[in-house]
């Protein structure tokens, strides 16, 4: 099987990718962003990156924090 690295791979996931991948809307990844819950990185034309490392690692987070009733 081919393993060659692609641009997504190589600068992590656009922030419609990272939507795609989380399940949630466009407008929810750009909010967390902003907020500081996913930290991606911003390349030099100004676009948000984020590793599919980082996006699971957050989602997980999510889970395991505590439900306020």
């Amino acid at each position: 099987m081919d393993e060659r690295p692609t641009t997504s791979n190589r600068l992590g996931l656009t922030t419609s990718q990272a939507a795609q991948h989380l399940g949630i809307s466009l407008s929810t990844v750009r909010r967390w962003s902003d907020q500081g819950f996913l930290v991606g990185y911003r390349t030099p034309g100004g676009q948000r990156r984020f590793s599919i490392e980082q996006l699971d690692t957050f989602m997980r987070s999510l889970d395991q924090a505590p439900r306020v009733i």
